[in-house]
């Protein structure tokens, strides 16, 4: 779906309600990704991840990955499925209010224009979550008049349709997809594991109304999803909308501007889980999480004024959230025996100031932020499922506290085509109500909740250099401590019973959600791009050198590698237009080898992707292309089990589609 339209197609604008971007951008490590990037990859999350160091909890794209997994970091400091990046859809943010992770399937890539990926920085203007950086999305403003369609079909059942439009000030974006998919696991499966199947549908109505100097923006969106697990009888659903109303005054010339922004989401989500037999000819039904509803609530607003020689920046934001997982687990005798209720409330409010000034060659920056963070009316009560008889009853006591964070940056032009900069910074994610409050499983390995968890706080400092010449690069170096690190770690082993988490069978493992000391990580990041009429070529790469230190809390993983932590990443791309009508990309994608888990047990092998993309427009409204993925049909190991079995992401992938503007 190149953004790039054919001159005779008439287009129209519909404005999107957002403050310009800040001056002090320039200071900090920015990747802008451009709308066709975005357009031509399969999904949102596959084309964010095509910049090194940003990377899912797992290997594998959100096409195949269950909800708890999806979640986005930007640097390879220490993965989570609970997303240390925040992500913002023109100021809202996108992280589920429960979990943390992102539902991609909620974020069509045909009504994306461009995203830009903030590697550190802290938590600045963002707020509580840009951990190790921030992904800013910008909704698209602009579509052929008649609208854009696409339709498309694949390997493996693999079928999907797009469209984006707009009506007067209306713009409207949605998007569904289904695949049969493949069976994960390698050598070793049996009966007991299946394809991982998927069916997501997702949408969005923004109205922009003009209000003389202002701009209004309302918009709602939603999504819904169905996918297998990779066993029998494990499967999950998701569901979600959110809500939001954006008020935005443009400054203009020297004078000031203004946002005010309020949203509310919902999300609910169900999960099934499989214990596995011996020999995996079988499956026993281990949980069944039959509702997680939890609601966000959230409002900021910023006051900005940019002037020649400087300018400021201050503003305040709020975000409530609360849910509860509740769940049927422990099967026996044919029946669940046993019923979970857990879940609390989280709030976050906080409070900012940022200033910068222009001094000939130079950009001068700095900031401070002031957080409160509270978690309260935490439970955990589990009753049996025949008598109602509470079983635990865990009401753990409300926590709150106060935490500053702040960032410098500076910005040296040492020509019209060379810069250095510079930076710090400090930046904290409050644990999810997910990590505090809900244990879960996936086939034999249990991991427990900790309603104890404390904020993860970072602290960095990094310097670059790059051009923006005809050849556009950059390189950067970094060094970044993460105290508190939100760590699944392992605290026993099966066969055996174990307080509150019950019986692990054979080859599963027990782990607990702990703040497991700290992770030194330091690393250089680099990318070149050169453009000719014709021919884009880029390359990028990043290398992160990541070690814990476990301390008391965790005195067995010091010195190890954090899970799911590669330390060389590294992505080339080449565009070729050799005819107007013909747009020919390459793209490939190395990844080093990472653990599974935390004590580095668990190896996961190196792995290279290589994939294609040919379009042809027919016509000034229509263009047909052809797509493989994986090439190569590579090998990528996303998993590993305690007795060794190996599970794979998507072998070799061809689709083609037709996308029709008009």
């Amino acid at each position: 779906m190149p953004l790039d339209l054919p001159p005779l197609v008439d287009t129209v604008v519909v404005e999107a309600a957002r403050l310009p971007p800040s001056p002090t951008d320039r200071a900090f490590s920015i990747v802008t990704i451009d709308g066709e990037a975005i357009a031509t990859a399969p999904r949102l999350d596959e084309a964010l991840t095509a910049t090194p160091g940003v990377q899912l909890f797992r290997r594998t794209s959100s096409q195949a990955s269950n909800p708890t997994t999806q979640g986005i970091s930007v640097r390879s400091i220490a993965g989570s499925g609970a997303s240390r990046a925040l992500v913002l859809l023109d100021g809202v943010p996108q992280n589920d209010p429960f979990g943390g992770w992102v539902l991609w399937t909620g974020l069509p890539t045909i009504g994306v224009e461009q995203a830009q990926v903030v590697r550190g920085a802290g938590t600045g203007p963002y707020g509580a979550g840009a951990l190790t950086g921030t992904i800013q999305l910008a909704e698209r403003t602009r579509v052929p008049s008649g609208g854009e369609y696409e339709v498309y079909g694949g390997e493996r059942g693999l079928a999907g349709g797009a469209a984006a439009g707009a009506v007067g000030d209306l713009f409207m974006a949605v998007s569904g997809e289904r695949s049969d998919g493949w069976i994960p696991l390698g050598a070793g499966r049996g009966a007991a594991d299946t394809e991982l199947y998927y069916r997501g549908l997702g949408g969005a109505l923004r109205w922009t109304p003009q209000l003389g100097d202002q701009q209004l923006a309302v918009r709602l969106s939603g999504y819904q999803e169905k996918r297998g697990a990779g066993l029998v009888g494990a499967d999950s659903r998701a569901t979600g909308a959110t809500l939001s109303a954006t008020l935005v005054d443009q400054p203009e010339g020297e004078g000031t501007g203004w946002r005010l922004q309020g949203w509310v989401k919902r999300s609910d989500f169900e999960n099934r889980s499989a214990a596995v037999a011996a020999g995996r000819n079988s499956t026993t039904p281990a949980s069944e999480q039959y509702s997680t509803p939890a609601m966000g609530y959230g409002f900021n607003a910023a006051l900005r004024r940019d002037a020649a020689d400087g300018g400021w920046e201050v503003g305040a934001d709020a975000r409530i959230f609360d849910g509860e997982t509740r769940e049927k687990f422990r099967y026996m005798a044919g029946a669940f025996t046993r019923d979970r209720v857990a879940g609390g409330t989280q709030s976050v409010l906080g409070a900012y100031g940022e200033a910068y000034r222009n001094l000939g060659d130079w950009l001068l920056t700095g900031g401070v932020r002031i957080d409160r963070w509270a978690t309260y009316d935490g439970h955990r009560t589990e009753r049996d499922a025949s008598t109602g008889v509470v079983t635990l009853d865990n009401r753990p006591s409300d926590r709150d506290g106060w935490l500053p964070t702040g960032r410098v940056g500076a910005r040296y032009s040492v020509s019209d085509d060379l810069y250095l900069r510079g930076a710090a910074y400090a930046a904290f994610r409050p644990a999810t109500l997910n990590e505090l409050y809900r244990p879960f499983r996936v086939g034999n390995d249990v991991t427990e909740a900790n309603a104890g968890l404390e904020p993860e706080k970072l602290y960095g400092i990094e310097f670059g250099v790059g051009g923006d010449g005809d050849l556009r690069w950059d390189v950067t170096v970094f060094a970044n401590r993460l105290e508190g690190a939100v760590t699944n770690v392992t605290i026993g082993f099966g066969p055996g019973t174990f307080p509150i988490a019950g019986l692990i069978p054979a080859g599963g493992v027990l782990r607990q959600r702990q703040n497991a000391g700290e992770v030194e990580a330091y690393g250089v990041e680099a990318e070149v791009e050169r453009r000719w009429e014709s021919v884009t070529l880029r390359l990028a790469g990043a290398y992160t050198q990541a070690e814990v230190d476990g301390g008391s809390a965790a005195p067995q993983l010091t010195g190890l590698r954090p899970a799911q932590t590669p330390r060389l990443t590294a992505a080339g791309e080449a565009t070729w237009r050799p005819l107007d009508v013909l747009s020919l990309r390459a793209g490939v994608r190395y990844e080093g080898d990472r653990y599974d888990d935390d004590l580095n047990t668990r190896e996961l092998s190196a792995a290279t992707e290589v994939d294609l993309r040919a379009d042809w427009s027919v016509s000034r409204a229509v263009t047909l292309y052809a797509a493989a993925e994986n090439l190569f049909d590579a090998e990528i190991e996303t998993a590993q089990t305690g007795d060794g079995l190996e599970s794979y992401d998507q072998p070799q992938t061809f689709r083609v589609g037709l996308i029709l503007r008009r």
